[in-house]
């Protein structure tokens, strides 16, 4: 009888073990975020419309904008609670890179929140001013990536891979890389932001080149693939494989309500926060460069926005009809869902050029 016991807890201990396998892991905080989005969308929308949470329409923006006023919007804390949720259940407490994704989403969502919170008591377009916003995107850029550059218990190394070639790096030193990092969060950031304009044009880019991402996390942290396809083996990024999987799981299940037409916006809450945790999932795996790459579409918006404006303020014309970019489609008379269906091919295009690299390399 004392054997029996003894054997069903050896079976029972043997069946949880299973549980610590990365790529279960992964699936099932994939699984996880995504049913808690879909559980609590419904109800998390009604909730915002009660409170009278929604979205404030420019005034200078597209017509066909107008009727999207009293939409729900800071969707993007509902994203961040699954996301979190889900990795706090299925991720590894102990490693470090987890902890500063997820205080990144947590820090950038909060500057998000009172951007979008702003927007709404004053019932305005404008929230935070550009210059508060920036002061308070740089500031916890420079700490997140000083805390990155500064562990010593998992460290990143230091040198920026050129995607496309075998050997080529560009050593940038501890300095270097904490200025290069500052820049790539800051941009990356904003860039979302920029792009969340039309339903569901930012999330599932950001879906897309997590994908990747969580990809390169993988190989990079698995010694035998890390060597054969030449990337630095890091063999804690491997639990950014599971982060990767948990933000997909939300962002998926968020794109169910926020699939054209929309029933609720994510607000700066989420396109600051998501944009912010691309950069620093990026930087970890060190792949800067692949994610200008496969963010072309925010890269594009984002320049789109500085060109009209430098040369607004040099001409007193407009290179285009309206910026960021979508805008402009949308001025030519492009409809909303092609210009978001295309967008999103456009990425996954780009993304697959990226992937591309690893057998290139």
């Amino acid at each position: 009888m004392f054997l029996e016991f003894i054997n069903f807890f050896t079976q029972l201990d043997a069946g949880f073990s299973v549980l610590q396998y990365l790529t279960l892991r992964a699936i099932l905080a994939m699984l996880m975020s995504l049913f808690i989005t879909l559980a609590l969308g419904g109800f998390f929308i009604n909730k915002l419309q009660q409170l009278q949470i929604a979205q404030i329409i420019r005034d200078d923006g597209p017509q066909s904008h107008l009727s999207k006023a009293g939409t729900p919007t800071m969707g993007g804390i509902l994203i961040l609670f699954s996301f979190i949720s889900s990795v706090l259940v299925w991720g590894n407490w102990h490693n470090i890179y987890l902890w500063i994704v997820v205080v990144t989403g947590l820090v950038f969502g909060a500057i998000g929140f009172a951007d979008d919170y702003l927007k709404i008591t004053k019932k305005s377009s404008n929230g935070l001013s550009a210059r508060q916003k920036y002061l308070a995107q740089s500031f916890s850029a420079i700490a997140i990536a000083a805390w990155l550059i500064g562990n010593t218990q998992q460290p990143i190394p230091t040198d920026l891979l050129i995607p496309f070639s075998k050997d080529l790096t560009l050593p940038l030193g501890a300095i270097g890389l904490a200025i290069f990092s500052y820049f790539v969060i800051v941009g990356s950031s904003n860039a979302v932001n920029l792009t969340d304009g039309l339903d569901g044009l930012a999330i599932m880019p950001v879906v897309l080149i997590l994908g990747a991402l969580a990809i390169f996390a993988y190989i990079s942290g698995n010694y035998s693939f890390s060597q054969y396809l030449h990337i630095p083996f890091m063999s804690a990024t491997s639990e950014i494989f599971v982060v990767c999987a948990a933000l997909i799981g939300a962002g998926l299940g968020f794109l169910w309500f926020n699939t054209y037409p929309a029933e609720v916006f994510m607000g700066d809450v989420g396109s600051l926060s998501l944009g912010a945790i691309l950069a620093v999932i990026a930087i970890i795996v060190r792949q800067e460069i692949l994610l200008f790459i496969m963010g072309g579409i925010f890269v594009a918006e984002t320049l789109s926005v500085m060109i009209q404006v430098f040369w607004y303020k040099r001409t007193k014309t407009r290179i285009f009809l309206m910026a960021p970019l979508h805008h402009h489609y949308e001025k030519k008379g492009m409809s909303e869902p092609k210009i978001i269906v295309r967008f999103w091919m456009v990425t996954l295009i780009l993304v697959l050029i990226s992937l591309a690299s690893i057998k290139i390399r």
